[in-house]
């Protein structure tokens, strides 16, 4: 049975965003693990605290409290990332997760030619995210498609999107139809 790890960065209880990744959730066939980035509330990496990762990870003291995240995602074989589309990316608490995932010698490492090599399972990903306006630019989704290829191999990355729901004259539940509609059929004829 796979892992899934929910990686969950909607802070409203009412998020479109958080229906769409449920939805998703529902086409996986596996054991769900939820991060809820609101409840854990992690901090940003500060000069002490990066010392003190950097020290656990040189010493291989990978059962640290600090280094949670990052055991978490590495056992994982599939991610969902479900993020609502904020000032042309993603909520800041998906920054400060994505960066306290990122451990040198426990979620990858640099081989002779100084390229990352994975030490996670994943390698399938999706991102779901929503606007009420026109997502020009998925930027928020081009930096995780591009950092988890880079440093954990995950080429594998798909994402769903619903934009214009809150735009005068727009149909937001039509909208969203039409994003469920693009889940199912990207599970369609799947067991």
């Amino acid at each position: 049975m796979d892992k899934i790890l929910f990686i969950n960065a909607c802070i409203r209880p009412e998020s479109r965003t958080l229906i769409l990744a449920k939805h998703l959730l529902s086409k996986l066939n596996g054991q769900v693990e939820e991060v809820n980035l609101e409840k854990e509330a992690i901090p940003a990496l500060t000069t002490a605290s990066l010392k003190y990762r950097q020290d656990l990870l040189a010493a291989e003291q990978f059962d640290d409290p600090m280094l949670k995240y990052a055991r978490q995602f590495k056992e994982a074989d599939v991610i969902v990332i479900a993020a609502p589309y904020y000032d042309l990316s993603f909520p800041s608490s998906l920054k400060n997760y994505l960066e306290a995932v990122a451990c040198v010698g426990l979620t990858f490492w640099y081989d002779e030619n100084e390229v990352a090599q994975t030490h996670t399972r994943a390698r399938k990903l999706y991102y779901v995210s929503t606007g009420g306006g026109i997502l020009k630019k998925q930027y928020g989704f081009e930096y995780v498609k591009a950092l988890v290829g880079e440093f954990y191999h995950i080429f594998d990355v798909q994402g769903f999107f619903a934009e214009k729901l809150d735009l005068l004259g727009s149909d937001p539940d039509a909208i969203m139809q039409e994003a469920l509609g693009s889940i199912d059929a990207a599970f369609e004829g799947q067991v």
